[in-house]
């Protein structure tokens, strides 16, 4: 009967950390039995080789090809300040599915802020020094001149969500576009008929894309699109309570908000209390990422889940084979790659 292997402790296939704690011994020593490294001794190889055996652990190619690289170093760059990172949860969620993808690579993951012009100017000192293997781009601007610096450099590279249309990177997005008409169909068929949107950062492709889904849901429903309802707000708490003000002095009768991010959405449920209005009985709500934001508001809010962490894994597969070729896609001549996945609207009492 042919053997099935032990599924690993996170329940999916077995890891290298697996295979280190079965046989007794730390990753690196794994990792040398993988790549033929003589420094281990006979008895250490034995129980390394009878771990993999009984777990069925299968090396990753791509992270293998890694072993020679200089840096063994990857970087996750972030344009934007140390407090909005650790503020909203969609950085945390992609960090955890780049950092759980990367675990077999034996590869370091620096996190690296670039919000201010004395970081970003630091951080073309270090990719210029080429320091690490390759780099994962996230939360980019339209105008920010990070990614052509990285290819200008030769140093392979992902973005999270294309600056544009035609984004010269290997990209990973979610489908930004449905999720916003998937938001704006679901209060529609709840008999809504003001629905207001309070947008991103508009030099963000994401944003624009949620605000083209919005739109075009209500114009499919005969619906004008009254820009008097476009609020934006920057993708910040701060920014929501700021949009949510405007809107409801703008178009007081407003009967339903899309917001572009749950952080948003939870700024705009308080502006919305405070004002007299009832969340849903007077305004219907939906947020945007379906975070833990979400689950824990009160009335629960309505939020279209992007699948964050299947995001920053899917960035991670991709950098690791451009390292293993060694040259980005770019200089291969390669049609670039962008990865869309799928949304998914998750109804609950705010709407």
């Amino acid at each position: 009967m042919a053997s099935h292997g032990v599924r690993g402790r996170s329940g999916g296939r077995p890891t290298l950390r697996d295979v280190a704690a079965r046989a007794g011994v730390g990753r690196g020593t794994v990792s040398r039995v993988i790549n033929g490294s003589p420094r281990v001794s006979d008895g250490t190889r034995a129980a390394v080789e009878a771990a993999i055996a009984e777990l069925g652990f299968v090396p990753n190619t791509a992270a293998r090809a890694l072993a020679a690289n200089r840096a063994g170093a990857i970087a996750l760059v972030v344009p934007e300040p140390e407090t909005r990172f650790f503020a909203e949860p969609y950085f945390s969620e992609m960090l955890s599915g780049v950092g759980a993808e990367l675990s077999d690579a034996e590869l370091q993951l620096l996190l690296i802020f670039a919000g201010s012009d004395r970081e970003r100017r630091r951080l073309a000192q270090y990719l210029a020094a080429h320091l690490v293997d390759g780099v994962l781009l996230v939360s980019v601007h339209a105008d920010d001149p990070l990614p052509d610096l990285v290819t200008q450099l030769g140093i392979p590279a992902v973005i999270s969500g294309p600056r544009s249309a035609t984004e010269a990177l290997t990209s990973v997005d979610s489908d930004n576009y449905g999720g916003g008409r998937s938001a704006v169909e679901h209060l529609l068929a709840r008999g809504r008929r003001k629905i207001a949107h309070i947008t991103g950062r508009l030099d963000v492709y994401g944003a624009q894309r949620r605000l083209d889904g919005y739109r075009e849901a209500l114009l499919d429903a005969g619906r004008t699109a009254d820009e008097l309802l476009v609020e934006p707000g920057h993708f910040t708490e701060e920014g929501g309570r700021r949009a949510m003000t405007r809107l409801l002095e703008r178009e007081p009768g407003l009967d339903a908000v899309f917001a572009g991010s749950d952080v948003m959405a939870a700024a705009a449920c308080q502006v919305l209390r405070e004002a007299g209005r009832r969340i849903p009985d007077d305004v219907a709500l939906v947020g945007y990422d379906d975070s833990a934001i979400a689950r824990h508001m009160e009335p629960p809010l309505t939020s279209v889940r992007q699948p964050i962490d299947e995001m920053g894994r899917a960035m991670i597969a991709l950098l690791l084979a451009e390292i293993a070729d060694r040259r980005p896609a770019a200089s291969r001549g390669l049609e670039r790659r962008h990865v869309v996945l799928r949304t998914e609207l998750v109804p609950r009492a705010s709407s």
